[in-house]
């Protein structure tokens, strides 16, 4: 009987996978991640109002414990502070605007945890992520699709899993939708059955990231200018942490007209405004890339490609331009690209890959 590790996050999600690979016959064994030391908790985590509250926890053993299989808490507290809330404030420090979820899939999630399961004899991790995993016997590669329900496609925080970590990865839910996954819970009368979905980022609950910063790296940034085009100084910013490409709401200056953020200037520590139509461009770089359904990109290949993770496939062409970069070169101008943020190549359903734009 193959033996699976399945991460819980006390979520539907995650139990209806679970669920669903017991009854697959498979050996399984739910683990909830501690990623969180007591300080790092938030109020609102300790209410369950965000994903890897405690009460999470119970609810996954909850589950467990009615379907029959073991429970484990990992404690991956060291991990995840180093891989994802640390490089989360250090990117928003250099001017970049990081995706934590990525970073914790790539290095605790998927690395991590596949890498004490195997060390405890299991041949498989599972995860509730709306995505497939199939083996190409064409190429011999393993592929990352996009799932049945596009609306909770979950691909695009997937496209760092290298070849090794898509070999033994499961994703039960890939051929289902959420209707069908709330369904099957109520039927198998789980606890979390109607549990809303998390819809923040897990250690800034309350959509602060200046306020997580500062707290984290006991360090802040200074107030600036902000610049227009020609950078003619427009008036003060509050310091580069507190601002995203694209923001228009909460700069605190008045120019007549509606005015956003086109670009943020660690050095000379600006902030540019602009038009809408400012913020429109039709090509980026991109490094730290995972090819998945290829092993080399040679010349340039036809995609579609997303910049952030709501948004549609665009038509683009995508060619790799040497020192482990490649450009990405869209048909119609992309709003609001922005550095930090990952960029994800498809062909069709199937992930090519994805990389981090510069």
């Amino acid at each position: 009987m193959k033996k699976v590790m399945v991460g819980m996050s006390g979520g539907v999600d995650s139990s209806v996978a679970a669920m669903l690979l017991r009854r697959s016959g498979f050996e399984v064994m739910g683990v909830t991640l501690k990623l969180f030391s007591d300080e790092d908790i938030s109020e609102a985590q300790k209410e369950g109002k965000t994903c890897c509250a405690l009460s999470d926890v119970e609810d996954a053993r909850s589950v467990a414990y009615r379907l029959g299989f073991e429970h484990l808490v990992f404690n991956f507290r060291d991990n995840f502070r180093e891989y994802v809330m640390k490089q989360f404030a250090d990117s928003y420090l250099c001017g970049r605007t990081p995706n934590p979820c990525i970073e914790c899939n790539r290095h605790v999630k998927f690395d991590k945890m596949l890498r004490r399961a195997q060390e405890l004899g299991y041949d498989y991790i599972a995860t509730g992520h709306y995505a497939l995993v199939e083996y190409d016997e064409k190429t011999g590669r393993y592929l990352l699709k996009r799932s049945k329900d596009r609306s909770k496609d979950q691909t695009y925080v997937l496209y760092s899993l290298t070849q090794e970590q898509l070999a033994h990865t499961l994703l039960p839910l890939g051929r289902l939708d959420k209707t069908q996954v709330r369904e099957l819970a109520e039927e198998a009368g789980l606890i979390n059955s109607k549990k809303p979905d998390s819809q923040d980022i897990c250690f800034v609950p309350d959509g602060d990231y200046a306020a997580f910063i500062r707290r984290f790296t006991n360090c802040d940034m200074p107030c600036g200018k902000f610049v227009d085009l020609n950078g003619n100084v427009l008036g003060e910013h509050k310091g580069i942490i507190n601002y995203t490409i694209g923001q228009r709401k909460g700069l605190g200056i008045a120019l007549g007209h509606p005015a956003y953020v086109i670009r943020k200037d660690i050095e000379s520590n600006t902030v540019t405004i602009g038009d809408e139509a400012d913020l429109y461009t039709k090509s980026l770089i991109a490094d730290d890339f995972n090819l998945i359904s290829l092993e080399k990109l040679e010349g340039s290949m036809r995609v579609t490609a997303k910049t952030r993770y709501s948004q549609k496939e665009q038509p683009a062409v995508v060619s790799y331009i040497g020192n482990g970069e490649y450009k990405v070169e869209f048909d119609e101008p992309q709003r609001a690209v922005t550095s930090g943020q990952a960029v994800v190549l498809y062909d069709g359903d199937i992930v090519v890959g994805g990389g981090t734009i510069k």
